[in-house]
């Protein structure tokens, strides 16, 4: 027998929720809420397909060419993602979290993102992750162990669904305020506003199988810090929540997602919203970059509430 390859497997209850987290990038393995599972799962034995579930740090998105200058220093980051020359998704994403602490419905994280080929900070990054009695929270903690200030940005990879609803037939609503334009390698060249009744415009709601995206957008928070909602035709409804440091969203629809969970043969459409505290390349652009004074700690909180 094999340890799944998302490292050690943990199950939080509360009420209806059930959630199942890994060790390995601090990965969401499964939500269900009433017997609705609410993101896309996958087997023990496989990597988590297209990053699923997985928690992003210090960076979430892209860096163009891995490269990157703090403080006059031209910093090189490791090209782990060769196909379009770009480091990817942070410093974690294969790294085991050790388990802090524990109870029925909570558990907390920690890793550290130790200085490395471009990257001269000693960041600790905790993840808390909480099963509510309709959904999720997760809290994000970072504390600067170095001797001098640092950068840094966070985010996450779920990829949602609502039980077995078709996901082309899912209405996604948001209020997306500007969208990041992007080159062939998934790297920013532009920005532009989101018009009202253009084709990102989500605010009245759109099906996910009229949407093709692969795009971040910064996203206006409605009521009760709602970024993003899904809804059935039967009336299911997940929210996805943030505090005020998750402003920008990763939006994207694969239409190839690998299910290996033996009730959907194949590949098909998906649905990625990827909260993020900062946009692709931000380490580039500063833009709301977190700056982390040495000793310091910062924490920040997403997470997910359905009502059937």
């Amino acid at each position: 027998m094999h340890p799944p390859v998302t490292g050690t497997q943990h199950h939080l209850e509360h009420a209806a929720t059930r959630v199942s987290v890994g060790t390995v990038a601090a990965v969401l393995r499964s939500l269900e809420v009433d017997g609705v599972l609410l993101v896309e799962d996958f087997g023990d034995d496989v990597l988590p397909p297209f990053g699923a579930g997985i928690t992003l740090f210090p960076w979430p998105n892209r860096v163009r060419d891995g490269r990157w200058n703090h403080e006059g220093t031209t910093q090189q980051l490791d090209l782990t993602e060769p196909s379009k020359g770009n480091a990817s998704h942070g410093l974690l994403r294969n790294t085991e979290y050790a388990v802090l602490s524990t109870t029925g419905s909570a558990i907390e994280l920690g890793a550290t993102a130790f200085p490395q080929h471009g990257w001269p900070f000693t960041l600790r990054h905790h993840v808390r992750y909480r099963a509510t009695e309709n959904g999720l929270e997760v809290t994000h903690t970072v504390t600067n162990l170095g001797t001098g200030p640092a950068v840094f940005a966070v985010g996450a990879h779920p990829y949602f669904r609502l039980g077995e609803e078709p996901i082309a037939d899912l209405v996604v609503t948001a209020d997306l305020v500007e969208r990041v334009c992007l080159d062939d390698r998934l790297l920013p060249v532009d920005t532009e506003a989101v018009d009202i009744g253009g084709p990102f415009d989500l605010t009245a709601g759109r099906r996910v199988g009229d949407l093709d995206l692969n795009y971040a957008f910064r996203v206006r928070a409605s009521g009760d810090r709602v970024l993003l909602a899904i809804e059935s035709a039967a009336g299911a409804r997940l929210e996805l929540w943030g505090d005020d440091a998750f402003r920008h969203l990763q939006l994207y629809t694969p239409s190839d997602f690998p299910r290996t969970d033996g009730r959907h043969g194949g590949t098909g459409l998906a649905f990625a919203a990827e909260p993020m505290t900062a946009p692709p390349d931000a380490l580039n652009s500063g833009i709301d970059l977190t700056r982390i004074e040495a000793g310091g700690t910062w924490t920040a909180a997403w997470g997910v509430r359905y009502s059937g």
